[in-house]
């Protein structure tokens, strides 16, 4: 099962890293090609500010699903520190909460994909639809990596999370 969980969590990093590389790579280029052209000829492509934006919040949920993974989208340590041994129960069950309102919040978009299914962009015609499942499907990703670390946390000991001033002397 620890492999399982390990491969699922491994694939949504290499997905999520694979769509972040491409939307920047993809916006940067548009966007250079876009300025170049209007210094080279005075003109630019008419769909060259549209693209990015369809672009964008699949570049953020890719982000924020990335940073979930790494413990450092949300983090709120003050409380969690003092508690002792029963830290991992309480962490568990806010990961579980946490969870479910990802998932609820995915759920409450899917009737959105609908109404933005006819909804067009002005030049390229993509349906709304396309940015509206980027939100449902990075709701989804950040529910299984959420449920994905909990049992990561009922199997380890009470920590105490360093603050900012130990990564400030380790810096120096």
């Amino acid at each position: 099962m620890d492999t399982f969980i390990a491969w699922v969590e491994r694939g949504i990093g290499y997905f999520c890293r694979a769509i972040l590389y491409v939307t920047l790579a993809v916006t940067f280029l548009i966007l250079s090609a876009n300025v170049g052209l209007r210094y080279a000829m005075g003109s630019s492509l008419t769909w060259a500010s549209e693209l990015p934006e369809l672009l964008f919040p699949w570049m953020i949920m890719a982000g924020v699903v990335i940073a979930a993974q790494s413990g450092s989208h949300i983090a709120v340590v003050i409380l969690t520190q003092r508690l002792g041994a029963s830290r991992r129960w309480v962490l568990a069950a806010g990961a579980l909460i946490v969870a479910g309102l990802y998932l609820g919040l995915g759920w409450a978009a899917l009737p959105l994909m609908e109404i933005a299914a006819d909804e067009y962009s002005p030049i390229l015609r993509v349906p709304g639809s396309v940015t509206v499942g980027c939100l449902v499907g990075g709701f989804v990703l950040l529910a299984i990596t959420t449920l994905i670390r909990i049992p990561s946390m009922l199997n380890t000991e009470a920590q105490v999370v360093p603050g900012p001033e130990a990564h400030a002397g380790a810096s120096a």
